[in-house]
């Protein structure tokens, strides 16, 4: 339970938003400065104020409260999915939703939001972008596949294309060196220890880095693990009914899908991954289990040596008890 003068559930779309309080009461507030500034005025110091992770749209007016020193939560919408489906809601509209964000956090402890310094919001933007023209390359890559098998019927397209795509690779380019600088800035030696582990490169690295607020986001290896997605779910039902194990994908899916190719790396070059792998294999699992299993290796040691502040030792044996 969340000991507060007042919890405010925030459903914020592009245009508006919704407040529900938990005294019942419903606010709808432009997504704007002005709009923050009127959600302000009804807000103390000791209110609580909850929101959906809701990628652009919620960022900014948690950094407006929070610089306003209010108390801001910004939760997983996930965990709110869930709390809505257990009390078996059959409404679903905006006002709804901000008021059982409110209810979960009246009976949830929730965690705090921290404002990401200027350097950290960059990079977010920067991947963002980069994972925007990163599929859109591969889109023009693919058509002009498509117009070399019909044979090129018009150059004019095909010229066209190509004008595009080197467009955008020299936009990618330029982005890319951004990210690298930031990182690099900010937090050179830990790239470098996330780079002794054999199978994690540079991109990577920096991608776990930004993506994890350099490691600070998370308690263990385990959580870690839960954000990219690779944590198995077993289902079963009773003592006969089973379904096969698979991975959650409720995480990062471009940091899963990086973690994916690195495994193929890291089976050949980290011993401990090597083992794991061999060893799912000679058990008759698929290789795919057997490079999940890899990929979750990895994240574990990335971020035993981030914490640690040590670079990778394949003989390191961790004591015990």
């Amino acid at each position: 339970m969340n000991k507060n003068n007042e919890i405010y559930g925030v459903d914020i779309s592009k245009g508006v938003f919704d407040v529900a309080n938990s005294k019942g009461k419903h606010f709808q507030f432009k997504n704007c400065g002005s709009g923050f500034k009127g959600f302000l005025k009804i807000l103390s110091k000791e209110d609580l104020v909850v929101m959906e992770a809701t990628g652009y749209y919620h960022y900014r007016l948690a950094q407006f409260l929070y610089e306003q020193e209010i108390k801001v939560s910004v939760v997983n919408p996930l965990s709110v999915k869930r709390f809505i489906q257990m009390k078996l809601s059959k409404v679903k509209t905006d006002k709804s939703d901000a008021k059982s964000i409110c209810e979960y956090a009246s009976v949830n402890e929730v965690p705090l939001y921290t404002a990401r310094d200027k350097s950290q919001a960059e990079a977010l933007q920067l991947l963002r972008l980069i994972d925007i023209y990163t599929k859109q390359s591969t889109a023009l890559k693919n058509k002009i596949h498509g117009e070399k098998v019909l044979g090129k019927p018009s150059k004019v397209v095909y010229h066209s294309l190509n004008r595009s795509l080197k467009m955008l690779q020299k936009e990618l380019k330029t982005l890319e060196d951004r990210l690298c600088e930031i990182v690099k800035e900010e937090q050179q030696k830990m790239l470098t220890l996330l780079k002794s582990i054999p199978g994690i490169g540079n991109k990577t690295g920096i991608m776990l880095l930004v993506l994890t607020n350099g490691f600070t986001n998370f308690e263990n290896g385990n959580q870690l693990c839960s954000y990219a997605g690779i944590t198995p779910i077993i289902r079963q039902s009773g003592s006969t009914v089973r379904g096969k194990s698979r991975i959650s994908k409720m995480g990062n899916p471009k940091l899963r899908n990086l973690l994916f190719m690195c495994s193929f790396t890291a089976c050949k070059h980290n011993k401990a991954c090597r083992d794991i792998y061999e060893r799912i294999i000679a058990k008759g699992k698929s290789k795919k289990l057997a490079l999940i299993a890899v990929c979750n290796k990895l994240l574990k040691q990335a971020f035993a040596v981030a914490t640690s502040g040590l670079p990778y030792d394949e003989n390191y044996v961790p004591k015990l008890g």
